[in-house]
């Protein structure tokens, strides 16, 4: 790709999506219990239709199509365990999908089911660590270059890269960036301040660091 995809993920506030310059998508949580950025239903609707980066629903859920609907979204994060059948019947229903594929000890977890999700009409995949007591996502845990081009080199759909990204740690992921498949960066932790607040002043390193 001829520029590097910027994805900012848990957005909860108006105030976020204005800290977002730059940034192409932005992950708004849905159907992640006990996630620190899970939102309502009707809060989920309110930010998707205020404009500004494309809004992704990330979720672990299977069933999300009437929300997508109703919600206008577009794109949709599937990041728990679902099956190649829920991708096929996002797909069908006029949806972007993309897929996490989680790492734990340098293995890809869902790494015997990379062939089903492309088959199945994933486009796009999105490639994160496990958190050390098993929580997925926004766990601020790098992942190791090796398993990235370990499995980037299995794909044929573009992938993003999560796992510790953040505003400053582009050069450790150098042979990541010239895979022919990188397409761009998902980040959460690394966007944000003290108070755990997404920053625009870290949004703005972000998208410099990987885009120079």
């Amino acid at each position: 790709m001829s520029e590097v995809l910027v994805k900012v993920c848990g957005a909860t506030r108006a105030a976020d999506l204005t800290a977002l310059h730059g940034v192409d998508l932005v992950g708004l949580w849905w159907g992640v219990r006990g996630g620190h950025a899970d939102l309502s239903r009707s809060a989920f609707v309110e930010l998707a239709a205020r404009g500004g980066p494309e809004p992704v629903m990330v979720t672990f859920a299977d069933d999300v199509s009437e929300l997508a609907r109703a919600s206008g979204v577009r794109w949709i994060q599937l990041h728990g365990f679902q099956s190649p059948k829920t991708v096929g019947e996002l797909k069908e229903a006029g949806l972007t999908v993309v897929k996490a594929l989680h790492f734990q000890d340098g293995t890809c977890v869902e790494g015997p089911l990379v062939g089903a999700y492309e088959r199945a009409g994933a486009d796009m995949f999105v490639l994160d660590q496990v958190g050390p007591d098993g929580t997925l996502g926004s766990t601020g845990q790098v992942l190791s270059e090796s398993a990235v081009l370990g499995i980037a080199d299995r794909l044929s759909q573009p992938f993003l890269l999560s796992g510790g990204v953040s505003p400053h740690n582009a050069d450790a992921f150098r042979a990541v960036r010239r895979h022919p498949r990188f397409a761009g960066v998902d980040v959460d932790t690394g966007c944000r301040d003290r108070r755990g607040r997404i920053d625009r002043d870290r949004v703005g390193a972000l998208v410099a660091g990987w885009r120079r």
